[in-house]
């Protein structure tokens, strides 16, 4: 069962994504700590207002703090203006590399079942698994729905944010995201980063157990991926190098040009093509 249809039927229904450009004008933004606590009050109403329950909306803002270390990172993404090679040995790109080979290896009926699937084959997903979270072994310490909401408070990408606020509150109402939840700096959640509205969208069940986990279970969080990427535009087959078919779809991962030529390279050197 993928949940991408369960969840946005179910919110369609009670007016939530109808009313998301509303809502998104009401709450006033800021660009410092002083405005939070008044901003969090303001959209919990026009959230509420717009079909979220108040249980929800309760037991989602109870530990919602204005996030500092999500500010601090929003404003320094350096990494990104990077050469190639800079980034590729900040990131440790050889040794992402040479795990994923292994990881390849030893989980050749996963990465078979997902591309007859969804038409995507092992190497680029095992380097953005590998890139984002080190296959698993770190996908962050940050409380996701204060970051989240802090993003959604801040000017420079309020609206973008709101929208991802309203995805995490799905997530929340249906048990998808626990209010307690951490992970990175931006809200991103699980083995390869979701944000909220991309677990929405595409979230998929990878191991059959009729639930998406993007945090316990490699399968889920590859396979979501994959139609992540097919979502994007990827088609079963063509190349995924610079200039070829697929490379559109992982520059719908990432908007960074160095990190796409990443994906595609570590992807090329796992594949062997």
């Amino acid at each position: 069962m993928r949940m991408t249809t369960f969840f946005l039927a179910a919110f369609t229904a009670a007016g939530v994504l109808h009313a998301l450009p509303a809502a998104a004008q009401g709450a006033q933004c800021g660009n410092n700590s002083s405005g939070f606590g008044a901003w969090v009050a303001d959209f919990k109403q026009e959230a509420a207002a717009n079909g979220v329950s108040r249980s929800v909306l309760d037991r989602a803002f109870a530990n919602v703090n204005y996030n500092r270390p999500t500010i601090a990172a929003d404003r320094g993404q350096k990494s990104f203006k990077l050469s190639f090679d800079a980034f590729m040995q900040k990131r440790g790109g050889a040794a992402i590399i040479s795990r994923g080979r292994s990881m390849k290896s030893a989980n050749q009926a996963l990465f078979a079942s997902i591309e007859r699937r969804f038409g995507v084959p092992a190497g680029p997903l095992i380097a953005i698994w590998g890139m984002e979270t080190g296959f698993g072994s770190y996908m962050g310490n940050q409380h996701t729905l204060s970051a989240v909401s802090t993003l959604a408070y801040d000017c420079r990408r309020s609206q973008y944010f709101t929208d991802q606020l309203y995805a995490a509150l799905q997530l929340v109402s249906e048990g998808y995201l626990s209010p307690q939840a951490k992970g990175a700096a931006h809200g991103e959640i699980g083995q390869t980063q979701f944000l909220p509205r991309n677990v929405v969208r595409f979230g998929a069940d990878g191991d059959g157990n009729g639930r998406v986990d993007m945090v316990g279970s490699r399968a889920d969080a590859l396979a979501s991926t994959a139609n992540f990427l097919k979502g994007h535009g990827w088609r079963a087959g063509a190349g995924y190098q610079p200039g070829e078919p697929n490379f559109v779809a992982i520059q719908g991962w990432n908007a960074a040009s160095v990190y796409q030529q990443a994906i595609a390279y570590i992807g090329q050197q796992i594949d062997g093509k």
